[in-house]
C-alpha cells in the first residue's frame, strides 16, 4: 500500500471548493442579469405607447411617458394615396398633446417623402380649406388658432384630402376617412386631461 499524499488531497479539495464557488457565482450572475433585464423591460413597457382604445378603427389613440411628462397622441393613415406606385415612407396624420410642455392639439402631417422646399401642403376637410408649411417630410400649422379650427373641422368632418408636392415635383393626394376621429380625439383629451 502506498502512502497518502496529503498535498495532492488538499489541492484536490481546494479545486473542488473553487469550482463550487465559481458555479455559485456564475449562477448568481445569471440571476442578477435576468432580474436586471426584466426590470429594464418592465420599465420600457411602462413608458412605451399604450393604446387608449379597445377596438381602434382608422384612427387610434395612445399615451406614453416621455422625458418629464405624459404625452397623448392619435394617429390615422390614408385610405387612398395617389399616384399609385410612388415610393414613399410611412404616411400619417398625428394629433398630439404634451401638457407638461403646454402643447395641446398639435397637428403633424407625415407625407412619406421630402417636400418641395418653401412649399405649402393643402388640407381640405369636407369644404373647409387649410394650408400648412412644409418641413422636410412633414407639414405643420403655423398659427395655433388655425390648428384649433383644423382639429374642430376634422371632428365634424367626414373626409379629409391632403395634397403636397415632393422635392422632385411629384404631386400627391392622400384621402383620409374621418370616421372614428372624434372618438380617438376624446380618448387623448381624457388621458392627458385636456379640455
Amino acid at each position: 500500500m502506498g502512502a497518502i499524499n496529503l498535498e495532492n488531497a488538499t489541492f484536490d479539495a481546494y479545486v473542488v471548493v473553487m469550482r463550487k464557488i465559481t458555479i455559485i457565482l456564475t449562477a448568481l450572475g445569471i440571476l442578477f442579469a435576468t432580474a436586471a433585464t426584466m426590470a429594464i423591460t418592465a420599465t420600457a413597457q411602462a413608458k412605451g405607447p399604450k393604446s387608449l382604445l379597445r377596438n381602434p378603427g382608422i384612427w387610434d389613440a395612445f399615451s406614453l411617458t416621455e422625458g418629464k411628462g405624459k404625452a397623448c397622441y392619435m394617429a390615422g393613415q390614408p385610405k387612398d394615396s395617389k399616384p399609385a406606385g410612388v415610393k414613399r415612407g410611412p404616411i400619417w396624420v398625428l394629433i398630439t398633446h404634451r401638457p407638461y410642455k403646454k402643447i395641446k392639439g398639435e397637428v403633424g402631417i407625415y407625407v412619406g417623402y421630402p417636400l418641395k422646399p418653401n412649399s405649402m401642403v393643402s388640407i381640405d376637410v369636407d369644404k373647409k380649406k387649410f394650408k400648412l408649411y412644409a418641413v422636410d417630410d412633414t407639414a405643420w400649422v403655423e398659427d395655433p388658432k388655425v390648428e384649433k379650427k383644423l382639429v374642430s373641422a376634422m371632428r365634424a368632418g367626414k373626409k379629409m384630402v391632403i395634397r403636397g408636392t415632393s422635392k422632385r415635383g411629384t404631386k400627391t393626394t392622400d384621402s383620409y376617412s374621418l370616421k372614428g376621429f372624434t372618438r380617438a380625439h376624446k380618448a387623448i383629451n381624457r388621458a392627458c386631461k385636456v379640455k
